[in-house]
């Protein structure tokens, strides 16, 4: 036999070997993490890119369905006695407001604390990146997307006694850290840490999937352990403090604000940042093959 003639029958065995392992292997059906920073990256992007309209109406609609959640999160566990699942119940509730968000590409204030920092961490000139404005609007944005959406419910007139009694033992268990003063305030922040760890990895998990089934459940699953664990989430309790402020007068507006968003957000700002977006960016670093300014050289 020729030297030509092995060259093809090696070539034809190759060809039938490929063939063969794609056909006995499935098509994967998730990202793998390295892809999933990559995507983070990607988005966290996107959204700077956004002109300031457009930005502040995706903020407002994250705000909104954080309101949404916040209904559904009470509404579908009122009367369940059950301690376990009643926050199961409540938990999966509240994913409905999240689901809206990832989904829908709505910017949420937390969500941008995994995004952002997993495009600077991957970008060559961080410094000439201006994020403080944008991330200051979407905070504004999402405020007042959950105040819009909470003075039309009450517009509406749709919700009975007793959701509001509901609502009320909500607020005093987010509200139970002012009784304790200036170690109450840094156990919100601690609180806040764990809450936007936990939302940090329902975006990974949404991410990661490829349907929307995938991308329902990679969300509900940190978020039932959030709303359970009464982890501090500064978005989430934007919806309930929406509502409070309109329907109660045990707390005042400031107090909300002082006693609980701020060092919520700042806790969020932590978690999110640096417990997902830098760990796995620094994790994966050897693995991410970026258009954010940093492209890897393979020899």
């Amino acid at each position: 036999m020729s030297e030509n003639d092995n060259q093809k029958e090696y070539q034809e065995k190759e060809t039938e070997n490929n063939i063969q392992e794609k056909t006995e292997r499935p098509r994967r059906q998730f990202y793998i993490p390295s892809q999933i920073v990559d995507e983070f990256g990607e988005k966290g992007r996107d959204h700077l890119g956004q002109p300031f309209g457009g930005m502040m109406l995706l903020a407002l609609t994250a705000g909104s369905f954080m309101t949404f959640g916040a209904i559904f999160s009470i509404l579908i566990a009122e009367g369940v006695e059950t301690q376990g699942l009643f926050h199961l119940l409540s938990g999966f509730g509240f994913a409905a407001g999240y689901a809206m968000v990832f989904i829908s590409g709505a910017i949420l204030f937390t969500e941008i604390n995994v995004l952002l920092p997993s495009y600077l961490f991957n970008k060559s000139n961080l410094m000439k990146v201006n994020i403080y404005k944008f991330w200051g609007a979407t905070y504004i944005g999402n405020i007042l997307g959950a105040v819009m959406v909470a003075v039309l419910i009450e517009l509406s007139g749709s919700l009975s006694p007793e959701f509001y009694s509901e609502l009320s033992s909500y607020l005093d268990k987010k509200m139970k850290f002012m009784d304790h003063g200036v170690k109450g305030w840094f156990e919100v922040l601690v609180s806040g840490i764990l809450a936007n760890w936990l939302i940090g990895m329902a975006a990974f998990l949404t991410t990661a999937a490829r349907d929307i089934t995938g991308k329902i459940l990679g969300t509900t699953l940190p978020v039932i352990l959030f709303v359970a664990g009464n982890f501090q989430h500064s978005a989430a309790n934007m919806g309930y403090f929406s509502m409070g402020v309109l329907a109660s007068d045990k707390y005042a507006w400031y107090e909300y604000i002082w006693f609980n968003l701020i060092p919520a957000s700042i806790g969020n700002l932590i978690g999110g940042g640096i417990l997902v977006s830098l760990l796995f960016s620094y994790a994966y670093k050897e693995d991410l093959n970026t258009s954010l300014g940093k492209k890897k050289n393979r020899k």
